[in-house]
């Protein structure tokens, strides 16, 4: 090394050192993520409830399909709303109940056969239709009319289709968890339902009898959420041991609209 520039070695050498240094102080290590875990069906536990209303049911209008000739000639009797459907007790359907903090490390079984939705009567059935990312969804159109299939989601891409009468079923897949995600018909706006998209199986969708069982758990603690489209969400917190069945009732408030 030339002698001139000899003097200036040793600053060099600190300002690569302490540059070294603080790169090194600022990376940070990227946590592993958790191993795969299979879930042991010896062990696997369940959980079964109810839903009820508590209180009388909103007094809902007959749907007015008179704008829509066949649709008011296919129904024979007046058509209600399906916000709020009950049955036996106070017993509530169309609720939607499933395990808000599933870990994602367990090994889930894969999606089954594909669920369908049908436009009948001039209405979507069911109301509520749930299942897995990258799940199909089949529409089928069993009516003599030509309806339009509007989704809104915020997380999946929007589409909007016609299906006309005796055409194929509309297949539609969503890649992203969401839940609640609105389906409209712009040809008969009072046709209404909602989608629900899950990561796991662990969910479920009352009947009028308002019974849920959501089976093959592994042991933990998980948050339990139900949704209803008009009294909103719950909560609740349970612990579920090895081979342990548990029981978890929900009932929503008909006296101010929104869960207790």
């Amino acid at each position: 090394m030339n002698n001139r520039y000899r003097k200036y070695l040793p600053g060099i050498l600190a300002v690569l050192t302490i540059s070294g240094c603080g790169n090194h102080q600022n990376q940070k290590a990227t946590p592993a993520p958790a191993p795969a875990r299979a879930i042991d069906a010896a062990t696997a536990g369940s959980i079964r409830g109810k839903i009820t209303l508590d209180g009388a049911p909103p007094a809902l209008k007959p749907i007015d399909m008179s704008a829509e000739p066949y649709c008011n000639k296919v129904n024979a009797s007046p058509v209600f709303p399906q916000q709020v459907v009950t049955g036996d007790a106070g017993s509530l359907a169309n609720v939607v109940v499933y395990v808000k903090d599933f870990p994602a490390e367990y090994i889930v079984d894969a999606p089954g056969a594909s669920p369908t939705l049908s436009q009948r009567g001039c209405m979507y059935d069911p109301h509520i239709v749930a299942l897995r990312t990258g799940q199909t969804l089949e529409i089928r159109n069993e009516d003599q009319a030509t309806h339009n299939v509007l989704a809104m989601p915020a997380q999946n891409p929007k589409w909007n289709r016609s299906q006309t009468p005796g055409s194929a079923p509309l297949e539609e897949v969503f890649a992203t968890l969401e839940l609640a995600i609105p389906l409209r018909c712009n040809v008969h706006p009072w046709m209404k339902s909602y989608v629900f998209v899950f990561s796991h199986p662990y969910y479920a969708v009352t009947g009028k009898d308002g019974q849920f069982d959501l089976k093959n758990l592994p042991p933990g603690t998980y948050t339990i959420e139900a949704w209803q489209e008009k009294y909103g969400k719950q909560d609740a917190t349970i612990t579920v041991g090895p081979k342990e069945s548990k029981s978890l009732d929900f009932k929503f408030s008909a006296a101010n609209g929104s869960g207790n």
